[in-house]
């Protein structure tokens, strides 16, 4: 019996089955709970703190600090990175895009 993902990269398995946004959000959403974590601890900015600064309530600051809540927004992440005092960035890596299939339309 061959494998048919021998030789293939883990990006194309994904994309195979069919889970590869799914899998990537949740990725990205996993380090961007991390880093603001580690951002507001190493500020001593609480929960509530952060709230405030962000001039939202508790359960938005608890959606974004949860890691497996992917729906996140721009402008969401955008008050937290003001609040904290750190630059977001978000960028597309156009170098990847030759290795990636193309897309039907």
């Amino acid at each position: 019996m061959v494998n048919p993902h021998i030789g293939s990269d883990f990006d194309e398995f994904l994309q195979e089955e069919g889970i590869f946004e799914e899998v990537t959000a949740a990725a990205l959403k996993r380090v961007i709970s991390l880093q603001l974590n580690m951002v507001m601890q190493s500020k001593c900015i609480t929960k509530t703190e952060m709230a405030a600064l962000m001039h939202t309530d508790r359960a938005v600051v608890n959606r974004l600090l949860d890691k497996d809540d992917t729906s996140v927004t721009l402008a969401t992440l955008a008050r937290a990175s003001v609040a904290v005092g750190v630059p977001l960035r978000i960028e597309f890596n156009i170098t990847h895009m030759a290795a990636l299939p193309p897309q039907s339309k």
